[in-house]
């Protein structure tokens, strides 16, 4: 696997896809070691490099539900999934995610939600996540700094303002306590790592 991980990541840096950075990808590793989820769902598959590392560094029978909007991402994501052992326990649905999050089986739960999509659309997601999270899952978010200017008093270049708003939303939201646990680590830019408190 270590030969195709890197296969991949030359691809992302020579193509500009965007993918989980050298920083994050340790803290995600160890999250993913720790909490070994057996069903996961992925909004934003890319080139397939995070679903690969859920699956090799996961639970052994791991399943993962990739939700992908641009089609040529996919089939190049579907080419290097096709290159691993893991061919079989990842599926991709094309289109627009926050539409397939509601087709997806209400009574099938997922032991961990993985966010790395359109960063405007961050709070949409999470509030179409909840319904179909484990009562112990966990949820995965991406890029929750965006390069520095989520937490800075600094004002966003103009093309990145609802992004940030939007971002700001997001960690608003997981950090109600009492609803959230809520840890963001700052390795790379940003990942979130949330789980949902125990109602009685």
């Amino acid at each position: 696997m270590e030969a195709l991980f890197k296969q991949m990541e030359d691809f992302a840096k020579e193509n500009k896809v965007p993918i989980i950075n050298e920083n994050g990808r340790k803290v995600f590793i160890e999250i993913i070691k720790k909490y070994k989820p057996q069903r996961v769902l992925e909004i934003g598959t890319a080139i397939g490099y995070s679903a690969l590392l859920t699956t090799y560094y996961g639970a052994e029978n791991a399943k993962i539900i990739s939700l992908e909007l641009d089609e040529e991402r996919a089939k190049q994501a579907q080419d290097f999934i096709n290159q691993s052992a893991y061919r079989e326990q990842i599926k991709i649905i094309l289109g627009d995610a926050a539409k397939n999050i509601e087709k997806l089986d209400k009574n099938y739960k997922f032991d961990m939600v993985f966010i790395d999509a359109a960063k405007g659309q961050y709070p949409d997601y999470l509030q179409k996540v909840l319904p179909l999270l484990a009562d112990d899952g966990i949820i995965l978010a991406d890029n929750v700094l965006f390069r520095g200017y989520v937490m800075s008093e600094e004002k966003p270049p103009r093309r990145y303002k609802t992004i940030v708003k939007r971002l700001r939303e997001y960690i608003a939201m997981v950090s109600d306590t009492d609803k959230f646990t809520t840890e963001i680590f700052e390795n790379g830019d940003g990942l979130a790592l949330t789980k949902r408190l125990k109602t009685n």
